[in-house]
């Protein structure tokens, strides 16, 4: 049987590899960018699977007074769009990095 202090130095190794593997995932997050669409593609918004907002384009045929409202609505839509889709591909990619470190399914790591 292992003494106290080898099985405290192991659990401190497992826990500075699994915050450095965290610190990977969150880097990689910004790397990857998921965009988001209202109105048929009139208005888009493009987001990190960090949650960042990258770029917003909206459509020359909504550029008039008269349409300001649809437009601020097209907005909220697209980015609520890339929101999700940022949600689910940081979802998925923290899986991968649960999955590789042998955890089992659905088990979440502090700050996930």
């Amino acid at each position: 049987m292992k003494s106290m202090e080898e099985m405290i130095a192991a659990a401190q190794k497992a826990a500075e590899t699994i915050q450095t593997q965290m610190g990977e995932a969150q880097a990689k997050l910004d790397t990857i960018e998921v965009e988001g669409a209202a109105g048929g593609g009139l208005v888009k918004v493009r987001a990190s699977a960090r949650g960042r907002i990258i770029g917003v384009k909206i459509d020359d045929s909504l550029m008039k007074p008269e349409e300001k409202q649809m437009v601020e609505d097209l907005v909220a839509a697209a980015f609520n769009d890339a929101r999700d889709k940022a949600d689910r591909k940081s979802a998925e990619e923290m899986q991968k990095i649960q999955g590789g470190m042998g955890l089992p399914p659905g088990f979440n790591l502090p700050g996930m």
